[in-house]
């Protein structure tokens, strides 16, 4: 762990760093940032490995999360010879009036345990093109990997003869995240967690007027209704819910059923669970490893003893898996309201409530009623209800899906979500524009 020195010393470096790099042309740091994912290709394997070891995500999990930053940096080239402002019309004879982006100077970026490379990936590969340097602090329990993550990215800068602080990595604890807040050195803090920190960080920050980025906490749902193609209903709830053990702020935690399908859903899904292979992580045939922590374990037992006592079933899993490791059995939990205490409230852990539900109109504001607006999703064949599920009285979250699972999300497009969920934009479409100021 660094100490309150080391970080001190970082961001010096760092923002020496910075006035080397900001002078570097755009599509030149394109050319470092291609490099980057090249070395982190080389290296994926073993990098996936280490997230399934050191977060408890399986193989493929971990090694599809080094792939994501692998893209973003694909992206980011393409996006170092395209980031640029109008020229505008001049209401004064001989006068050019010009928007000009420059970079903010120095990145903070805190990332969560739960995608200890990707979320670094998205926010580092794009602040660089952007001119930036970045000073990382990853999440304490998964260290291991942040250090193998800023060694591979080290070398590629320092090959080729530029310093390695321009991505800065401090590993710590929540004295390393409060001072990065307080910081007025740090031009912009992203910050990637849970909505009780967010608020924390988003007022330290806002205090001194700077300026975050924030992705916080989910509670998302998928909408079945009585049209919908079950075969295509049946995997994606499943993945959805169960996939990286629920720890996903993607991940789905509310199933809205129409009455009428209701319990043959309930059956297909329970007959599907059933069928998920537990095991070590590092294991080609699991599917489904162990929670992140001890403390994971015991928010998932409160939150299923909260479930019965407001009225749920639990129609499957509910207790802990009898061997070593955080591990959990994921669960179905039928009967309770959808406005229940403990619906809203996000657990990081694979339980998910199925909801019974009769009109489009109620539903869809049952979607919209929890605090988090990140991800949604109806399966529907209906034309017209796929275009007010998009509309303005339709889904109000930042991803909005239509026959597809709440979890996951394309590098091509803005990632983030509403309300309490932070309103920030990760990766794709205009969010370089985060990373960047404009001068006219």
């Amino acid at each position: 762990k660094a100490s309150l020195e080391d970080y001190e010393e970082t961001v010096k470096k760092a923002k020496e760093a910075w006035k080397v790099w900001a002078d570097i042309p755009a599509p030149k740091r394109g050319e470092i940032v291609r490099q980057i994912g090249d070395a982190l290709r080389q290296k994926i394997k073993f990098l996936g490995s280490l997230v399934s070891l050191e977060m408890g995500k399986i193989f493929v999990e971990g090694v599809g999360e080094v792939q994501e930053y692998v893209d973003v940096c694909d992206y980011a080239v393409g996006l170092s010879r395209m980031i640029g402002g109008p020229i505008l019309p001049s209401e004064r004879p001989g006068h050019a009036l010009i928007e000009q982006w420059n970079p903010v100077g120095l990145v903070g970026i805190i990332t969560a345990f739960n995608f200890p490379v990707a979320v670094y990936g998205w926010n580092s590969a794009i602040a660089m093109i952007c001119g930036n340097a970045c000073l990382w602090k990853g999440a304490p329990t998964t260290s291991l990997v942040s250090v193998a993550v800023t060694k591979i990215i080290a070398k590629v800068l320092e090959d080729n003869k530029l310093p390695g602080a321009i991505c800065s990595l401090v590993c710590g604890g929540a004295d390393i995240g409060t001072a990065m807040a307080k910081d007025e050195r740090m031009d912009l803090l992203s910050f990637t967690g849970s909505t009780k920190v967010g608020k924390q960080v988003a007022l330290m920050v806002q205090e001194r007027f700077g300026r975050s980025l924030l992705e916080l906490g989910g509670n998302n749902a998928i909408i079945v209704f009585e049209d919908a193609d079950l075969n295509l209903v049946i995997p994606s709830a499943l993945f959805a819910a169960v996939g990286t053990a629920g720890q996903r702020c993607t991940t789905a935690r509310r199933l809205f059923l129409h009455e009428s399908i209701h319990d043959e859903v309930v059956a297909k899904l329970a007959k599907a669970y059933a069928q998920v292979r537990v095991g070590d992580p590092w294991d080609s045939d699991t599917l489904y490893g162990p929670l992140h922590t001890k403390e994971a374990v015991k928010m998932f037992l409160d939150a299923v003893e909260q479930a019965k006592q407001q009225g749920g079933s639990v129609v499957c899993g509910g207790k802990v898996i009898n061997r070593p490791g955080n591990y959990v059995e994921p669960t179905i939990v039928i009967g309770l309201p959808h406005n229940a205490p403990i619906v809203h409230t996000e657990t990081f852990a694979p339980i998910l409530y199925v909801l019974k539900f009769k009109e489009e109109e109620e539903v869809f504001a049952w979607n919209n009623e929890v605090k988090q607006g990140l991800s949604s999703s109806i399966f529907t064949k209906d034309l017209g209800r796929i275009f007010r599920w998009l509309g303005p009285k339709g889904s109000d979250c930042g991803i909005v899906n239509v026959n597809i699972p709440t979890s996951g999300a394309e590098i091509g497009g803005a990632f983030g979500g509403e309300k309490h969920t932070g309103g920030g934009r990760e990766s794709g479409s205009d969010s370089w524009k985060l990373y960047m100021r404009r001068s006219t």
